[in-house]
Order: structure tokens, then C-alpha cells, then sequence
């Protein structure tokens, strides 16, 4: 047996560790960036939930606004009048009444999901 095959030289060691730590690094890296990426996504899918929950409990008679807090999150909810155009008014009778609904929620560092929709005023209509 030789001397140059007897195993492997203090070079060939060394960088054999520097190229397993940073695989090793770079799959902690990457791990880590899920979570985060998770995280984020948990939150923005809970702040949806939120917002939705929202419109459908909104009280669609009334205009004006509510606030108010749910957890780590901060919502703001604007009832506003749209006025329906003539086109889409109906011949007979009154014309229906649509209130435009808006949700923002908020949380943590400047994240925002805004939600809106039309709903048909209960109750009311406006007269021709």
C-alpha cells in the first residue's frame, strides 16, 4: 500500500466541510423562510376569514362606519349609498337602494386585506 492512498490529505478534508456547511446553512435558510412565509400566510388568510365575516354581519339598512378590534386585528367597516343608475331602475316602482360595504382590516406592521361589495339596502327604497 502507498503513502498517497492511504486516505485523504488535510485539503481535501477541509473543503469537504466548508461544502456540507453551507449546504447545511443554506437548508436552515430555507426552512426558516418558510416559517416566516407560513406565518404571513396564516395571518392574511385569518384576516380574510375576518373581513368576511364582517361583510355578511354588516348591517346593510344604515350608512356610516364601525371600528373595533378582533385580537391582533384592527377593522374599520363603511356603509355608503351608491346611486343606481336609470338604466338599471325598474319601470314600476321604486328603484332599489345599494349600499356599497368596505372592510380593512389590519394588523401588525402596515398588513391590510380591504374586502367591499354591494349589498340591497333592507327596508328602504328610494322614491323615483
Amino acid at each position: 500500500m502507498s503513502r498517497e492512498s492511504a486516505g485523504f490529505t488535510l485539503l481535501e478534508v477541509v473543503v469537504a466541510m466548508v461544502i456540507l456547511s453551507v449546504a447545511v446553512v443554506t437548508l436552515i435558510q430555507l426552512a426558516s423562510q418558510s416559517l416566516r412565509l407560513l406565518k404571513l400566510s396564516s395571518d392574511h388568510q385569518e384576516a380574510t376569514i375576518l373581513a368576511d365575516r364582517l361583510v355578511l354581519a354588516a348591517d346593510p339598512a344604515t350608512e356610516g362606519m364601525e371600528s373595533g378590534q378582533d385580537g391582533r386585528f384592527t377593522w374599520e367597516c363603511r356603509a355608503c349609498a351608491v346611486a343606481v343608475p336609470d338604466e338599471l331602475s325598474p319601470t314600476i316602482g321604486a328603484a332599489p337602494r345599494l349600499l356599497s360595504l368596505m372592510v380593512a382590516v389590519r394588523w401588525g406592521s402596515g398588513r391590510t386585506v380591504e374586502m367591499s361589495t354591494l349589498r340591497l339596502a333592507q327596508g328602504a327604497a328610494a322614491t323615483p
